[in-house]
C-alpha cells in the first residue's frame, strides 16, 4: 500500500486527531493524546524525535520492527516510511517533537543536523534512556514548547534552535554511552564481523564477487549502515569500510609472505580487477608497495 505522505505539521496534527498546532513549523505532541491511525504507512516531510514508554504496539521501519514495551527514543529524518500495527490494549505515553526543515533553514542546525547518524538508524537500534537521561531531555522539550507557546519575537527562533541542538548533542552522548554499556551485544557484532570477513576473503571466487560492500556487511549483520559505522567507530576507532580494508590487507600480507603467487595473481584472488588499484590501496595502508613488503621477508 502506498504510504500516506504528510507534508506539514498541521497535516500531522489532523492525521493524529489533534487540534491545530500552535506553531506551523514545530510541535511537541503528547503521545497519550494521539488517536488510532487509520493509515499504517506514513511518510513525513519533516524530522520526528520521539520518546515512547509502555507502548505495546509494533512500529516498523523498513522491514525491521521493535515492540515499544519500555522507554526509548527513535529519530526519523524526512522521507522515511514508518508503518505501525494497531493494538487496542496498548497504553503508550511519551512525546514526539516534529520539526519542519523550514524552521532550521539558514541556521547553524541546518549545517549540522545531517551529521547525526542516528537519524538513519533502524527502529531496533533505538536509544534506551535512564530515568536521569529522560529528565534531561524532557527539560529541553519543555523549554521548546514553552518558547513557541509564548509571544513570538526576534529571539524565539534562535532559542528554539539552541534547545534542539542541545537535545541532539545529549542524544549523541547517550548513544555513545549505549555503545559502551551494551558491550556484550556489541562484542557479538564484532565477533560476527570478524567471522564474516574471514569467511568472505577465504572464498575462491572473489574476482566475480568483488570486495564486500558496507551494504553487504550491514545486511549480513542485520544492522543499519549508520549504526554499524557508529558502533565500530566507538569500539575500534575505524569505520566499516576501514575494517574491510584492514582485513583485506591482512589477507594480502599473508599471501605475499607465505606463497609464491605473483602480485597480479594475489590481487586477482582478492577480488581486484586491476593490479594498480590493489597496489595503491596496499601502499596507502602499509607505506610499502606489495613488492617492497615481499622483499622485506627475503
Amino acid at each position: 500500500m502506498k504510504p500516506l505522505r504528510v507534508k506539514t505539521i498541521s497535516e500531522a496534527h489532523r492525521v493524529f486527531g489533534l487540534p491545530q498546532p500552535e506553531h506551523p513549523l514545530i510541535s511537541v505532541i503528547d503521545l497519550a493524546t494521539v488517536g488510532a491511525l487509520e493509515v499504517h504507512n506514513v511518510l513525513f516531510d519533516f524530522y520526528t524525535i520521539s520518546l515512547k514508554r509502555g507502548c505495546q504496539n509494533k512500529l516498523y521501519y523498513g522491514q525491521q520492527h521493535y515492540d515499544f514495551d519500555e522507554g526509548l527514543m527513535i529519530f526519523v529524518a524526512p522521507n522515511q516510511v514508518l508503518r505501525g500495527e494497531e493494538n487496542p490494549d496498548g497504553n503508550s505515553t511519551g512525546w514526539s517533537l516534529l520539526i519542519h526543515p523550514d524552521l532550521i533553514w539558514g541556521t547553524s542546525l541546518a549545517n549540522t543536523i545531517n551529521t547525526y547518524e542516528f537519524f538513519d538508524y533502524a527502529v531496533n537500534e533505538a536509544l534506551f534512556l535512564s530515568e536521569k537521561e529522560e529528565r534531561i531531555l524532557e527539560g529541553m522539550i519543555h523549554n521548546i514548547k514553552t518558547e513557541y507557546q509564548s509571544n513570538i519575537d526576534k529571539f524565539s527562533k534562535q532559542i528554539i534552535i539552541t534547545q534542539i541542538e542541545s537535545l541532539l548533542s545529549y542524544s549523541d552522548r547517550f548513544y555513545h554511552r549505549q555503545f559502551l554499556t551494551r558491550e556484550r551485544s556489541n562484542c557479538q557484532i564484532l565477533d560476527q564481523l570478524e567471522f564474516l570477513l574471514n569467511d568472505y576473503f577465504n572464498q575462491e571466487d572473489l574476482i566475480t564477487k568483488g570486495l564486500p560492500s558496507v551494504q553487504f556487511i550491514s545486511e549480513k549483520l542485520n544492522v543499519s549502515k549508520s549504526y554499524l559505522r557508529s558502533l565500530l567507530k566507538n569500539l575500534t576507532g575505524l569505520s566499516t569500510q576501514q575494517l574491510i580494508h584492514e582485513k583485506l590487507i591482512e589477507k594480502a600480507k599473508e599471501k605475499l609472505s607465505t606463497t609464491e603467487l605473483s602480485i597480479s595473481e594475489i590481487a586477482y584472488e582478492l577480488g581486484f580487477e586491476h593490479l594498480q588499484s590493489f597496489s595503491k590501496l596496499f601502499k596507502a595502508k602499509t607505506n610499502l608497495s606489495p613488492i617492497e613488503f615481499r622483499q622485506s621477508f627475503n
